[in-house]
């Protein structure tokens, strides 16, 4: 009896918890949220050759916006030179304008990869574009970087299918994303 005593409050206290750790609904493990298929796809991936765009005219700036309510600029892409890569990654030349007027300058890439990655391929600087040796930047966890996650989840890529759109369709996206104060729901006098 001494020892059925112990025994009997050891199952009591102890045999819930061992049937919860064999009987689980859910797994606790983290799987992948990548397919196998596509992160071998990313891993072969080998950049093409690339080169650098002519200075962006003004006739042919896309105007699109950002979600992000407080932002004090204006963001182009210059819909003439967009372009979509043998290798699947989109380059654009993106102007970024300032209230005053002021304009930032960029030669990128992106890919549409499940979490996307950027780079940067040159800055522009009086009328040209100035070559940086950039490395592909995840902007998955970036969540200041509002611009280039709205440039992969909404705009160059085709949602939850890992590839560019057609130029047509970004372009087409972009003009679509019109900034707040344009798309207020009323007509123009």
């Amino acid at each position: 009896m001494r020892v059925l005593v112990p025994t009997l409050c050891f199952l009591l206290i102890y045999a819930p918890m061992l049937a919860a750790k064999w009987d689980r609904p859910f797994i606790d493990e983290a799987g992948s949220p990548t397919p196998s298929s596509v992160e071998e796809k990313d891993r072969s991936w080998k950049e093409g050759a690339m080169s650098l765009p002519p200075w962006p005219d003004d006739r042919d700036l896309v105007e699109f916006s950002v979600d992000d309510p407080g932002s004090r600029f204006r963001y182009y892409i210059d819909g003439k030179h967009l372009s979509i890569g043998a290798d699947g990654a989109v380059r654009y030349t993106l102007v970024v304008e300032s209230q005053s007027g002021v304009r930032n300058l960029s030669f990128e890439g992106l890919r549409c990869t499940p979490g996307g990655v950027f780079k940067l391929y040159a800055y522009g600087n009086n009328g040209r574009f100035e070559a940086i040796d950039g490395d592909w930047i995840p902007i998955q966890g970036r969540h200041h970087d509002k611009l280039h996650r709205d440039l992969h989840q909404h705009i160059l890529c085709i949602p939850r299918g890992f590839e560019p759109r057609s130029k047509r369709d970004m372009i087409h996206t972009m003009r679509a994303r019109v900034p707040d104060k344009a798309s207020t729901g009323f007509l123009p006098d």
